[in-house]
């Protein structure tokens, strides 16, 4: 045989090698089972154990019938018929709970690779109610089985999360790359997170967006004897290191009613946006308005305004009103942004003051041809933002220039 054909069978034999090395897969060395697992049993969490270690579980099914606050579980399913039934598209509408998954997680920081998940705190449709499932890191040595039983790596999700998109699911990602060796590829999921739609429908309405001030303030819960959220940490690293897990229960009780919340808080939501004013303040009906003309659904924004104009005081409405006032100037209904301006006028301050009244000479100069109304508006704008400290040097004069040519131009015409 030739020298080269040695060479090429050769070539082909170490190929081949390679081929099976890299095929090949370590054996998976299982953690050892924590000395405290029958106390954890004991305590009422269920040990499971998979082929990367052992995970605790604590899970509690929940009639339909369940009252959590002033809302009822069942409520949901009201919340996805009234989606079916508006013509209007929204970010949050859902029509049904296939597949769908309420999540909160707790850590033991806020980040870094030292930070871990330990605890997985997920709820989800089952027969007549829903299921909570409490996934425990027993301890970090566990940390595949425990990722591995949230069984992200299987199926397409909607996840409903409260501020999950910045926190939670990086956190759960960061996590799962780190053991992305021996772990099934993390899905991509649908993501929906109610803390950026709380603040734009309480915005102004409510002082801090935290989900306990949410519960307390619109969907009429109050936590008594709740763990403090900071607290999370410490309490399962002594879990851990005493093997006691009584003040762990704690914290999954805290994770328990923030899950709960997220139900209910959709539901609220979801009558908000779908149905008419009821018992809101005229600051969550305009932020409502205000979204749908954002989201191109000028039709139901514009019914929304219009509600808060009739049903609340002239002051209550003013930021109602003028916001109508650019619908109606977009529809070149001038006659009615000028009215709509003029009433919001008296009770705005700072920018929407300063941009009514140019809203208001520009109708006056252009629509109206009342140049001593239009002047008498430019002259307050002018006072106004040369008295204003709400821009930087170069900012306010560009505005100022930009109103004082207006002002001459008015001037001249008079």
């Amino acid at each position: 045989m030739s020298y080269e054909n040695k060479i090429l069978q050769m070539k082909k034999l170490l190929k081949k090698n390679n081929t099976q090395h890299v095929i090949e897969k370590e054996p998976i060395l299982k953690p050892d089972v924590p000395n405290y697992a029958g106390i954890w049993q004991d305590a009422g969490l269920k040990m499971i154990e998979n082929d990367f270690g052992v995970v605790f579980l604590l899970e509690k099914h929940y009639p339909l019938d369940y009252k959590h606050g002033a809302i009822y579980l069942r409520e949901l399913y009201d919340a996805f018929g009234k989606w079916q039934q508006t013509q209007n598209a929204h970010p949050i509408s859902l029509t049904d709970a296939n597949n769908l998954i309420f999540y909160d997680t707790e850590t033991t920081g806020l980040k870094g690779v030292g930070t871990h998940i330990f605890l997985n705190g997920l709820l989800e449709e089952s027969e007549d109610g829903f299921t909570l499932k409490q996934y425990v890191l027993a301890d970090p040595s566990n940390e595949v089985a425990f990722l591995f039983e949230s069984k992200f790596w299987q199926g397409r999700k909607t996840i409903i999360t409260y501020n999950g998109k910045s926190f939670d699911w990086p956190q759960l990602q960061t996590r799962w790359t780190l053991n992305k060796k021996d772990l099934p590829p993390l899905k991509e999921h649908d993501h929906l997170d109610l803390f950026h739609g709380s603040k734009r429908i309480w915005k102004n309405d409510i002082a801090r967006m935290k989900l306990t001030q949410v519960e307390e303030e619109k969907l009429g819960f109050t936590r008594l004897d709740d763990v403090p959220g900071y607290l999370a940490p410490i309490i399962y690293l002594d879990a851990v290191k005493s093997g006691q897990p009584d003040a762990l229960l704690k914290v999954l009780q805290h994770n328990e009613w923030d899950l709960l919340s997220l139900l209910t808080l959709y539901v609220q939501a979801t009558n908000l946006l779908c149905e008419g004013i009821a018992e809101e303040s005229a600051t969550t009906y305009t932020n409502i308005g205000k979204w749908y003309a954002d989201l191109r659904e000028i039709d139901r924004s514009e019914e929304l305004l219009q509600q808060v104009t009739n049903q609340y005081t002239r002051e209550e409405a003013a930021n109602a009103y003028y916001h109508l006032g650019f619908q109606q100037k977009k529809q070149q209904n001038y006659i009615e942004a000028r009215k709509s301006f003029q009433q919001a006028l008296p009770y705005l301050q700072g920018r929407q003051q300063i941009i009514a009244l140019i809203e208001l000479a520009k109708i006056f100069e252009h629509r109206d041809k009342n140049y001593e109304f239009a002047l008498e508006m430019t002259k307050q704008a002018l006072k106004l933002v040369t008295e204003s400290s709400l821009w930087t040097e170069e900012s306010k004069t560009l505005r100022l220039a930009d109103i004082q040519k207006r002002k001459n131009r008015l001037e001249r015409k008079k």
